[in-house]
């Protein structure tokens, strides 16, 4: 076990956990809403540090990241556990294992052996990814800090369920973040993840203010959030308040966990939403989890020449200069294009 951080007592035994928008009241003997950080008499424990339920290597598109060392390749890591509790996961298995199988899994691996075997594959960054990466924030902070050392940038792929004091803790070791935005309604959020609009909102707009690259991705699904009215005010919130450089990865959603009422996008839906996208802006939108549709290609947003290609999350062509457009000489934004 490893002792938290951000963390406060409050009367008798109690703590008081400031890591995430939740901000867990956590009585002697019981552990907060993502079932992983426990208190012990009166100290807060994280049950996960180091305890690595899957490593892997990744193309950096898979996160999705589009626009952060495009092709390069990134260490992802993870633990179990979340903060949300989405009826649609794609990771269930691992992020709801403590909640719904009562098991904390996972080997042990220090923070410097993440960043040993990062190098040896030849990656550029490492990502904290497929569970939510605040709840193991002690463990990612210190691989973060060796990875920092070695050259290395950190990626969080995340909920944006955090606070502002983790964000404040985590500066500047944080370089990008892929940010699911699931909604633009709170309602949403309250129904299907447990959790609340606003302080994703309020995360998204504190990384951008800090210097992190940004990328927002939203899964559609059908009769839950692809209404057009909606996602035309999340795509303005994304063109006003983070910019309209800020990439945009809608999704298709496969009915999976606990809904399975839904079906899955259909490829119209998607179109729709990367052309609102565009409508409202912003320069960069993507379509993800249906390859073949060309929705996957950066394209210049003055000429609007291919300038990367992608099939899936593979890229397939490259048509830069120093990161500029070759036919146009128009820059494309983000971190090592």
């Amino acid at each position: 076990m490893h002792e938290a951080r951000l963390y406060h007592r409050s009367e008798g035994s109690r703590v008081e956990c400031g890591l995430c928008a939740h901000r867990c009241s956590i009585q002697p003997g019981r552990v907060g809403i993502c079932g992983v950080r426990e208190n012990r008499d009166g100290t807060l424990f994280s049950l996960v540090y180091g305890r690595l339920i899957s490593q892997a290597v990744d193309p950096i598109e898979k996160k999705p990241l589009f626009h952060f060392y495009p092709g390069s390749k990134s260490f992802s890591i993870a633990t179990v556990g979340c903060n949300l509790r989405c009826t649609f996961c794609q990771n269930a298995d691992i992020s709801q294992m403590p909640r719904d199988r009562g098991h904390i899994l996972g080997h042990e691996v220090p923070p410097a052996a993440v960043v040993e075997a990062a190098t040896r594959h030849g990656c550029r960054s490492i990502s904290y990814t497929y569970t939510e990466p605040t709840i193991f924030f002690e463990y990612a902070y210190d691989v973060s800090v060796l990875a920092r050392q070695a050259g290395l940038a950190n990626v969080f792929v995340t909920n944006g369920y955090m606070t502002t004091e983790m964000l404040d803790a985590y500066y500047p070791y944080l370089d990008a973040a892929n940010v699911d935005l699931k909604a633009f309604r709170d309602a949403f959020y309250r129904r299907l993840c447990g959790a609340r609009l606003q302080p994703v909102l309020d995360s998204l707009q504190k990384m951008r203010a800090q210097g992190v690259w940004v990328e927002v991705t939203t899964l559609v699904v059908p009769g839950h959030n692809d209404d057009p009215g909606e996602l035309r005010e999340l795509a303005g919130f994304i063109a006003q308040e983070l910019g309209p450089e800020t990439p945009w990865h809608v999704s298709r959603f496969h009915p999976t966990y606990r809904l399975t009422d839904a079906p899955p996008t259909p490829a119209a839906t998607l179109q729709r939403a990367h052309a609102i996208g565009r409508e409202a802006g912003l320069h960069y939108v993507y379509i993800g989890n249906l390859p073949g549709l060309r929705g996957e290609d950066t394209l210049c947003p003055s000429c609007g020449q291919t300038v990367i290609g992608r099939y899936g999350f593979t890229v397939t062509e490259r048509h830069l200069r120093e990161g500029a457009c070759e036919y146009c000489g128009t820059k494309i934004d983000g971190v090592g294009t």
